[in-house]
């Protein structure tokens, strides 16, 4: 539905080198789906964007929408934003303060090029309104609304043309935590009853794995790997991706020993730990094992398998539902997280154990 190949923006200062805020950036997002390009500040996420939305114009490269060229280098096609048919969501939201809910959401219907019947209006924003929980709001004015009204509203004003494509520029990066939790759910349930294709920007990571079908994670214009939620979790393919979604430990090792396809035996400061890896590795090959916190199983006594070895709580952190604990092996820190049962205190002996696939080595050339 949208292909976007090969695409470079560079921005351009006196006296200054040009920027490449994009960098071959090449995606596909298919018809209905809402995919997210995830990343820190700076890392090019936003350029995309606006240049699919035509508010930028790219160096080079390809955006096809539906089967229609919006943007071409090598045939210099370059279709206005207003000629696109995209709906855009801002980080600010841009409500209109001096009109109701009703006049903020009818306003694209109203300066568009095809004109609309006045019943055929009300129809159209009633039902976007009706979608977005704000039907019963149409009369309020906008200086009346909360944080996350205003940002239904703008999500409303943006379908009611009827986009072919939708993109959201961090759209809750305003909001409180709360809040921002909740509108998560909300987002999901309107990105699935319209069945809009959408893209997505966030450095939020907890945003991306809950909101999307695929996610792209980008640094300093570059994509670094694309998958599903799980597969960018579970599977990362470099150290970038491993620490920048969740919190992981990244230790450093060398191969040892191929014991499998796609299985490693590798020494680290823990000792030797079996691990799995998705691209070819060699004896002597620098990685990083990658072990999420929550996949490490603590026990008090020493567990039968492999991967195991001994430590001591070195601090741990109650926080409800879990504990964090941080283990002392060697010189090496680990952070692990158990169910609040396991009151091993602080000063004393415990065990890791990890699961092969559980163990991720990113190769240093990733």
């Amino acid at each position: 539905m949208l292909s976007v190949k090969l695409l470079n923006t560079e921005y351009v200062s006196d006296g200054a080198a040009p920027v490449r805020a994009a960098r071959d950036v090449s995606f596909d997002v298919p018809e209905g789906k809402l995919f997210t390009l995830l990343g820190p500040s700076g890392c090019g996420k936003t350029t995309t964007l606006r240049s699919i939305a035509g508010l930028e114009r790219p160096r080079s490269g390809e955006i096809i929408l539906g089967g229609r060229p919006i943007y071409d280098s090598g045939r210099r096609i370059f279709v206005g934003p207003s000629e696109r048919n995209i709906g855009m969501v801002f980080q600010s939201y841009a409500i209109w303060p001096h009109m109701t809910v009703y006049e903020n959401a009818a306003f694209p219907l109203k300066v568009g090029r095809r004109k609309f019947p006045a019943r055929e209006m009300r129809e159209k924003v009633m039902r976007v309104l009706a979608i977005v929980a704000m039907d019963a709001l149409a009369d309020r004015p906008a200086t009346n609304l909360s944080g996350g009204q205003q940002q239904r509203l703008a999500l409303a004003r943006a379908l009611a043309m009827e986009p072919q494509l939708l993109l959201l520029d961090e759209p809750m990066s305003n909001l409180d935590a709360k809040l921002r939790e909740r509108m998560r759910f909300e987002l999901k349930r309107i990105q699935r009853e319209t069945g809009v294709t959408t893209v997505y920007v966030t450095h939020d990571q907890a945003e991306a794995l809950a909101l999307s079908h695929e996610i792209a994670v980008m640094n300093e214009g570059e994509i670094m790997q694309v998958g599903s939620p799980r597969d960018i979790y579970e599977r990362p393919r470099s150290r970038f991706v491993a620490d920048f979604i969740g919190r992981t430990n990244l230790l450093e090792a060398r191969v040892v020993a191929l014991e499998g396809e796609g299985r490693y035996r590798t020494a680290t400061a823990l000792g030797e730990l079996c691990a799995t890896a998705i691209d070819p590795l060699g004896p002597g090959d620098a990685v990083a094992v990658s072990i999420r916190p929550e996949d490490i199983e603590l026990s008090e006594q020493r567990p039968h398998g492999g991967n195991v070895c001994a430590g001591t709580v070195s601090a741990k952190v109650f926080l409800g539902d879990i504990v964090d604990f941080q283990v002392a092996v060697g010189d090496q820190l680990v952070l692990a997280r158990a169910h609040p049962s396991l009151r091993t205190p602080v000063g004393a002996p415990i065990y890791l154990c990890v699961s092969t696939e559980k163990c991720v080595a990113l190769s240093d050339k990733a």
